[in-house]
């Protein structure tokens, strides 16, 4: 997994992990696998953003909104408050419900609950990429070229992320929402994690512009 990622499940462990699953109403496993399906989703959808100059740029400046200081006392995100909803609407745009959904089919967390947690999710990951840009003193060209390393890294690792990762287009029509219906009926098709293109393979489609 990407240090990024390792990052953010090791201060989402333990206690603050309670607390998380606290907040959005669900028992702290099925939380846990939400949060491995989702941060690798987020993270490579900002990847994705970045690889355009002007995506790359953007994001460099909003950056200088996140310094880090959220993963220290993240208490306003758990009460409903916080950036979330709007970074989510500009990172993922129209396809939000759909990776919503994926995350609930892949975790088996009731959408209800990933709704509430995605928004806390997407600061964090903000911020932990706030700092790292900040103390690598990254120009918007260095932060596109160290997120496309954190995705390559978390892609290489992608039997271990669950979720997220065996969501594939099975059907190869470059839409993935049919299967996570089908999925979600029971009708698993035995593809594995790392079938078609792993985790790289369904954040191309989920994410592709």
């Amino acid at each position: 997994m990407s240090d990024l990622l390792n990052q953010l499940m090791g201060q989402l462990g333990g206690d603050r992990l309670g607390q998380v699953a606290g907040a959005i109403g669900a028992d702290s496993g099925t939380t846990q696998k939400a949060i491995s399906s989702a941060l690798p989703a987020l993270l490579g959808a900002l990847s994705n953003n970045a690889s355009k100059p002007e995506g790359a740029a953007a994001l460099r400046t909003a950056l200088d909104d996140h310094d880090g200081s959220v993963l220290d006392d993240p208490s306003d995100l758990l009460t409903g408050g916080g950036s979330g909803d709007g970074i989510l609407n500009h990172v993922l745009g129209a396809k939000r419900s759909g990776v919503e959904q994926a995350v609930s089919d892949s975790s088996g967390l009731d959408i209800g609950s990933v709704t509430k947690l995605l928004p806390m999710l997407a600061p964090m990951l903000m911020g932990a990429l706030g700092k790292k840009s900040k103390d690598g003193g990254m120009d918007a060209g260095a932060l596109a070229g160290f997120l496309g390393g954190e995705r390559a890294s978390a892609e290489s690792s992608s039997p271990g992320l669950g979720g997220l990762a065996k969501m594939i287009d099975r059907d190869g029509d470059g839409d993935f929402m049919d299967d996570v219906k089908e999925m979600a009926g029971g009708l698993t098709g035995g593809n594995s994690a790392g079938g078609k293109g792993g985790l790289g393979g369904l954040l191309s489609k989920i994410f592709k512009r």
